[in-house]
């Protein structure tokens, strides 16, 4: 089979499938894709969407909005088909341990670092640990999410392997004052608050936001509380120059019960992570660009725990980390002839950081033992080429070369066709490497510990089909994709003596199906839905066989209502031995406007009260009720 699909696809080869995208800020409910939508995330510059070399899904601000949640994850498992998040409760996600927050595309986990996450194309990830911090992705920050569906190692190098979740940070897009306040309690004495100002005054803009959130959760020892702070100031320098400053803090306290089969008792952690960015950007008529410089952080502090059940004491020592990444990133495109686009860019990464065992208890009281000090460097060079053949085609291919100061170098191309047919029908092929240097921990870290391992690597092959019906209310994509992958790091038994050691042994061979569609039925009422059907060679935890979502939503006059059911199959929560779920969630969001500036919103989620897990044992709670107000002045 996989000869066989593979030679199918290669025969159509090169990239720029692109899918039918999600609802419209402009209209009340859901927003149809247009066929001529700007995005970022496929391209450092501002594109088409039809040009793209490879799969974008967007979530817009009204849809973050009308979800009415604090984290973002669970509004990109609804709406963005292949990607699904785990949870573990009513909030709160944590790490180590019994964690939550995992993302996975297409079967490729962001916990095992083949997934990256990005804030305003800024990766975002632990420096020692590689994966992304589902509790720092707050719907505070984003003006839109842009999910880009595949490997996108040619624009953002290691990690990038699975593909991309782009938060593009809120704006103010006319001159004025707005702020809002999101409030809102429910189920569990669970409390979530989101304060944001927004300011734009001729030149200069302005975001400040602040929220805070806590849950006792639906389980003893399950309790979580998070802060968080975003700013951003922006001015227009010259008329074609910008200049842009951010930074983000998130701090949150969160407890793990353990599973149900065996509970833990002290299993705390204490998590801080920051960011702060500048940058430049230039547009002119025939070229744009940006230089941009980064810097995220952590700080750890983890009690694991202990279960009396099995007779454990509580744990003499904590886990302790400090990490970091440091960031530079330039890039220019140029339209240098009728119809095409070369994009030259540069990127320069330092992660890394420190992490030691603090003894509290015991003979080794008031010291601490170092487990790991040290930090890699990622220097990479890139083009990309665009070119409109005819009205009908384009073409674009581009390639990578991205060294690491411990692994080497490493090639990374992809190379697409775009067919622009007749009745807004949009038919695209592409195929695309990706890959992932060993992180910090797999290197490094524990007894497992392996120096000279290697690059893991993949290819992705596809073909997308989209179309707009009906004057743009009825539209639709379908993609079908092939994934062969090799060398991935498993943790198996030392050929070379006791004890185990990280090794890449692994294989990834994935295919599937992708389905988006969207109808606007009238002014009032539109449905939409996305199916995504993955089958896998070599299963893996949380990437489910079935994904469905159907949604409708209402919104005439003070009133907007809307209901989604999400259908989950062939989800393994264990893989040795194999044990899988499958569950049907219903929710409901409304909110009523009382008044010039307040609405009143309440959402329910799980209303059918479906027993399920997603984290072996770690059940999750039954039918949910949060309410609030909307205050905008």
């Amino acid at each position: 089979m996989r000869s066989n699909l593979a030679a199918a696809l290669a025969a159509l080869s090169l990239s720029l499938p692109a899918a039918a995208s999600e609802p419209a800020d402009t209209l009340p409910l859901r927003r149809i894709h247009q066929i001529g939508e700007v995005v970022v995330t496929g391209t450092r510059n501002r594109t088409d969407i039809r040009h793209l070399p490879m799969t974008v899904s967007v979530v817009g601000r009204g849809t973050i909005e009308r979800t009415m949640q604090p984290s973002l994850l669970p509004v990109l498992t609804e709406q963005v088909p292949g990607l699904f998040t785990t949870a573990r409760g009513v909030m709160g996600y944590g790490v180590s341990g019994g964690a939550a927050g995992g993302i996975s595309l297409r079967g490729l986990s962001g916990g095992s670092a083949r997934m990256m996450v990005l804030i305003d194309g800024h990766p975002q990830y632990s420096g020692i640990f590689g994966h992304p911090i589902a509790d720092a992705y707050q719907t505070m920050l984003a003006d839109r999410v842009e999910v880009l569906r595949g490997p996108a190692s040619v624009l953002y190098g290691s990690n990038a392997m699975g593909g991309v979740v782009n938060i593009v940070t809120r704006k103010m897009h006319a001159d004025g004052v707005h702020t809002d306040l999101h409030a809102g309690y429910g189920s569990y004495n669970t409390l979530e608050t989101e304060l944001t100002n927004r300011v734009r005054a001729g030149r200069f803009t302005s975001v400040v936001s602040g929220s805070y959130n806590r849950t006792d959760g639906h389980r003893d020892d399950m309790s979580f509380e998070q802060y968080g702070g975003y700013a951003k100031l922006g001015y227009e320098i010259a008329r074609h120059w910008t200049a842009s400053a951010d930074a983000n803090v998130t701090h949150f306290n969160a407890s793990c019960p353990g599973p149900v089969w065996a509970p833990l008792v002290d299993g705390d952690q204490r998590i801080t992570r920051g960011v702060a960015s500048l940058a430049f950007a230039n547009e002119y008529e025939r070229t744009s660009g940006a230089l941009s410089l980064f810097y995220n952080w952590g700080r750890h502090r983890i009690n694991d725990g202990y279960t009396p059940s099995t007779g454990e004491s509580p744990q003499q020592g904590r886990f302790n980390s400090r990490d970091d990444m440091t960031g530079v990133s330039v890039y220019q495109s140029m339209r240098l002839f009728e119809g095409g686009r070369l994009t030259l860019g540069f990127d320069w990464f330092r992660y890394g950081g420190r992490a030691w065992t603090e003894y509290v208890a015991g003979e080794q009281a008031g010291t601490s033992r170092d487990i790991v000090d040290k930090h890699e460097d990622e220097l990479a060079g890139y083009i990309d080429l665009r070119q409109h053949v005819t009205r009908w085609l384009t073409i674009d291919a581009g390639i990578r070369l991205d060294s690491h100061s411990r692994v080497g170098e490493e090639w990374v191309p992809q190379a697409g066709l775009a067919f622009h047919l007749p009745h807004a029908v949009e038919l695209k092929a592409s195929v695309s490497k990706g890959f992932r240097y060993p992180i910090i921990r797999e290197m490094y870290m524990f007894g497992a510990a392996n120096p000279d391992l290697a690059p893991e690597s993949m290819w992705n092959y596809e073909i997308a089909l989209s179309q707009l019906l009906a004057g743009g209310r009825v539209s639709y994509g379908v993609n079908i994709f092939y994934i062969d992958g090799k060398n991935l790091i498993q943790t198996l038994p030392n050929p070379s003596g006791s004890g185990m050691l990280n090794q890449n042994s692994g294989r990834v061979e994935n295919c599937g199906v992708e389905v988006q569609a969207a109808w606007r039925v009238s002014d009032a009422w539109s449905v939409d839905a996305n199916y995504g059907f993955l089958h896998m060679e070599h299963p893996v935890i949380a990437a489910p066989e079935h994904k469905l979502h159907v949604g409708a939503g209402f919104s005439k006059g003070r009133w907007s209502v809307s209901s989604g059911v999400q259908y989950i199959a062939g989800l393994y929560t264990s893989v040795s031995p194999a044990a899988t779920e499958h569950f049907v969630l219903w929710n409901v969001r409304a909110s009523l406007r009382v008044a010039r500036r307040v609405d009143l919103w309440v959402r329910g989620e799980n209303l059918l009260a479906v027993r399920y897990e997603i984290n072996a044992g770690y059940p999750m709670p039954r039918a949910t009720v949060f309410g609030g107000a909307n205050v905008h002045f």
